[in-house]
């Protein structure tokens, strides 16, 4: 930026400088007369603009506009000359050409400051800002949020400042910070159900992913005031499932599938979380109304599990056996999850883009991942102590791989 302003005051002076030259004269002004000068400088402008217009810093539309502008001035110089030619042709007094040079040097430079403010590209002038958007790095985006969290903190009034500093901290994992700001957004304006969803989202995050309380209770405020908000319908569901209430969890995902666009991943990702809720509720699976897609045609993993001997005299009947995927570097919510009973060794399960927890995580969208199985004996997806767990190391998110549970969770 500041080169920038360098060289564009040289630019400024340089013009100054031919421009200045003949009025400063004072010998030669006498034999010059007003008209001629002025036109000299329109044509210099001119041929200013066409380089401006080669060069790409000026449209068509500008170039135009401002050619137009100057053409008519040129004409009424030249009948002003026409009109009055004993005054167009007086000679000029040093003490007016001196006049001109000052007017001349204090408004040229103005003129230009005003002329890129109205037509320049000043976000051009900051390095983060004039670079495309698709070679922005994590350091561009680090840097363009902490200017935000800046500026609210200079001037916190601001509920929609706080509102996209929360959406831009949570893209950044950064959940803590993110309930922070949209905290600081409810207390300055009226609640909704989007300010009140990704407020309880965040807010599971940062008490071990868990919807239980204030979250739950959020999610419920939200649908309070919008009963068909998608984003709360699906988290007061799996609010609901945890807690064990799983026809609740029916309720809310059902009724989220039916208002969302069919066919959409949103709608997609609410099948696997209800046929299962379904199965702990007791009622039958839904009737198939579309084939299924193949895991294969949409990649995936194929999961065998395993116990350790030693561990398996802790199974019990009623436990529940959990499969997930997760991201190897990331947030540790699951990519894709399948739940079935522990009873059956070795057990066999597919994990794909149908068994994903949230339409935003899939587990196509990873490169690596962590694939963990854990036995529960309260049926909760949330781990306890006394579980029963194995994970593999990172890999690819499609292939065929064995787990072992050989561990019990502290």
């Amino acid at each position: 930026m500041t080169l920038f302003w360098i060289l564009a005051a040289a630019m400024v002076v340089v013009a100054l400088g031919v421009l200045l030259r003949p009025l400063l004269k004072t010998t030669a002004v006498a034999e010059d007369d007003t008209v001629q000068v002025n036109l000299r400088v329109l044509r210099d402008a001119m041929a200013e603009l066409d380089a401006e217009l080669a060069a790409g810093t000026l449209s068509a539309e500008q170039h135009a506009q401002a050619r137009t502008e100057l053409e008519r001035r040129a004409l009424e110089e030249t009948a002003a000359e026409h009109a009055n030619p004993r005054a167009s042709g007086s000679p000029r007094t040093p003490g007016a050409a001196r006049a001109s040079a000052l007017a001349l040097a204090v408004l040229l430079p103005a003129a230009a400051v005003l002329l890129y403010a109205q037509l320049g590209n000043r976000r051009g002038l900051d390095p983060v800002l004039a670079q495309p958007p698709s070679h922005a790095t994590a350091a561009d985006i680090e840097t363009l949020v902490q200017r935000l969290a800046d500026r609210m903190k200079a001037d916190p009034s601001d509920p929609q400042g706080w509102m996209l500093l929360g959406r831009a901290y949570s893209g950044l994992q950064r959940f803590e910070d993110a309930r922070d700001a949209y905290r600081e957004a409810l207390q300055r304006t009226p609640p909704d159900a989007d300010l009140l969803a990704d407020y309880a989202d965040v807010l599971a995050m940062t008490q071990g992913r868990t919807l239980a309380g204030e979250p739950e209770k959020l999610a419920l405020q939200a649908l309070a005031l919008d009963p068909d908000h998608l984003k709360s319908l699906a988290l007061a569901g799996s609010a609901a499932f945890e807690r064990g209430d799983p026809k609740g969890a029916l309720t809310h995902w059902t009724r989220a599938r039916r208002l969302a666009p069919p066919g959409s991943p949103f709608a997609e990702g609410l099948d696997p979380g209800i046929a299962e809720a379904r199965a702990a509720a007791g009622l039958p699976p839904e009737a198939v109304t579309a084939p299924p897609v193949a895991a294969a045609a949409a990649g995936g993993l194929q999961v065998t599990v395993s116990i350790d001997p030693a561990l398996a005299t802790r199974l019990q009947p009623g436990d529940t056996l959990f499969v997930f995927a997760r991201a190897a570097e990331g947030p540790r919510m699951p990519v894709a999850i399948a739940r079935l009973p522990a009873t059956a060794q070795p057990a066999q399960v597919t994990l794909d883009d149908s068994s994903a927890m949230t339409p935003a995580m899939r587990l196509s969208g990873q490169t690596r991942v962590v694939v963990g199985a854990r036995v529960s004996r309260s049926g909760n997806a949330t781990p306890q102590p006394g579980d029963l767990e194995g994970e593999s190391g990172p890999m690819g998110p499609s292939g065929s791989l064995t787990i072992q549970i050989d561990r019990v969770r502290e």
